[in-house]
């Protein structure tokens, strides 16, 4: 393939798609916003399914790689009520079909695999435009310009090349999250870590959640949902953590000390993260040289657990189509029939879950849905 391809966004979809076509002899350049690959946290577990992360990483030629990355024994899960009681308490499967590991071990992995020179960090995009004879012109907020005949947007939820195919942008679901985590030590807070069982706890009711995960160094990470207005996020002021803590607590007036203490005793530094997904369904019409894979393509709410596994994905199946086809346009319109439907069950899975986790029969509908997993 002679083309020049550029992929906007170094997260897990884009560096899969990069790594699946130097594999297969084809170069592609990464811009990446980033100034490197550790300025910044990059999150927590994932559960890398067998059919879509697995198939994308195997595609990539770094299965075996991923095996050493494997968190054996933390996919345990346990749902509790707001009293604490026990609803549901599911053990390890170390032959799981989707078994957990660091997110940011998982982009490390795909990072070093790639290229030196491969990534162009600390390029944030400005603009993408369409050059009136064909390919396109990027623009960055540092750095000198460049052109490629294909673009592939990887950039994330706000993705600036999403708007050169679709006006579609994200809607806010109604769920924010609160980051918490919590250090053993002191008697109400080992209670408060072994209530959580060896994976992960999800305490629910209508309209919130505490969700956290207990890591087998020992530390607990994890975040306060709250299904509440926009207005509300912006009444919350982190300036003092404390107080900010405090008044997030305030939500769970009534529940067990030993759920309550992941939220007034957190030593997280807190931020509060509004939960956006993209439309159900979502598609556009096709535009020469220009895709997307990833959050960029079908942004959802994390409960369905696709987000990460999709974009390896979406990145594994559009190198494959740039590589097995002979006209780019071929190949971009075979990978989007694709991605169409995959990302709309995904997002649909998202949407019912989201509801099932926070809806009126919480927390009885979130054990259902595990029971029928």
């Amino acid at each position: 393939m002679q083309k020049t391809i550029a992929v906007v966004g170094a997260g897990l979809g884009g560096l899969t798609l990069a790594r699946v076509l130097q594999a297969r002899g084809v170069t592609a350049t990464v811009y990446e916003g980033d100034a490197s690959a550790t300025s910044r946290a990059q999150g927590g577990l994932l559960d890398i399914d067998e059919e879509t992360g697995q198939a994308a990483l195997r595609a990539a030629g770094l299965y075996d790689e991923f095996l050493t990355l494997v968190r054996p024994g933390e996919d345990a899960k346990r749902v509790v009520d707001r009293h604490g009681t026990i609803l549901l308490d599911r053990p390890a499967d170390r032959r799981s079909a989707r078994p957990e590991v660091d997110r940011g071990e998982l982009r490390r992995l795909l990072v070093d695999s790639l290229a030196p020179g491969t990534i162009r960090w600390g390029r944030r995009l400005d603009r993408v435009r369409r050059r009136p004879q064909g390919g396109y012109d990027l623009t960055f907020e540092a750095g000198p310009a460049s052109r490629a005949d294909v673009v592939v947007g990887a950039d994330g939820a706000w993705s600036k090349v999403r708007a050169l195919l679709t006006p579609a942008a994200p809607r806010y679901s109604g769920t924010c999250f609160v980051e918490v985590a919590l250090a053993s030590g002191g008697r109400t807070r080992r209670a408060s870590v072994a209530a959580i069982g060896s994976g992960t706890l999800m305490a629910v009711a209508p309209g919130k959640g505490i969700i956290v995960h207990r890591y087998a160094d020992g530390q607990v990470r994890g975040y306060v949902a709250l299904n509440k207005s926009e207005e509300w996020m912006r009444s919350i002021d982190f300036g003092d953590p404390s107080a900010g803590l405090r008044q997030v607590a305030g939500e769970f007036d009534g529940w067990s000390p030993l759920l309550t203490a992941f939220v007034t005793e957190s030593d997280a530094e807190p931020w509060l993260r509004a939960v956006y997904a993209l439309p159900v369904g979502i598609s556009w019409e096709r535009m020469p040289g220009v895709t997307l894979v990833g959050d960029a393509a079908h942004l959802m709410s994390p409960f369905a657990g696709e987000g990460a596994n999709l974009a390896m994905y979406d990145g594994a199946d559009l190198a494959g189509e740039l590589v097995g086809q002979g006209d780019v346009e071929a190949a971009l319109t075979a990978y989007e029939e694709r991605l169409f439907r995959r990302g709309g069950d995904a997002a649909g899975r998202s949407a019912r879950n989201l509801e099932n986790f926070f809806g009126p029969e919480a927390p009885r509908s979130v054990v259902a849905l595990f029971d029928r997993s």
